[in-house]
């Protein structure tokens, strides 16, 4: 057995150090998070709105948005909670951030 086989901690296809999709996703984080700062909240609305759509293009149902605009001395924050209805759809969309 080679050191890279022995590394491998799923004994389900320890060959190719293999790992079962439930081991890694469980449905346990199906909420992802955005934040970010602008100068005019006119832009951080259009922001809201584009995530918005990457959001819907992603769900098998309807995804739980949730903003929040903070005024801040020079603009504002924008923070965006996406919760969806599995973690498969969650990491979908953050990828497609990226």
């Amino acid at each position: 057995m080679t050191d890279a086989i022995r590394k491998c901690s799923a004994n389900e296809t320890a060959a190719c150090c293999c790992v079962d999709v439930g081991t890694v996703m469980d449905n346990s984080d199906c909420t992802a998070s955005w934040s970010e700062w602008f100068s005019q909240r006119a832009d951080a609305e259009a922001k809201l709105q584009r995530l918005t759509e990457k959001a819907r293009q992603v769900e098998s149902e309807p995804c739980d948005i949730n903003a929040r605009f903070s005024e801040e001395a020079e603009g504002v924050r924008l923070e965006i909670d996406f919760t969806f209805s599995c973690q498969a759809e969650t990491m979908i969309f953050q990828l497609g951030l990226r």
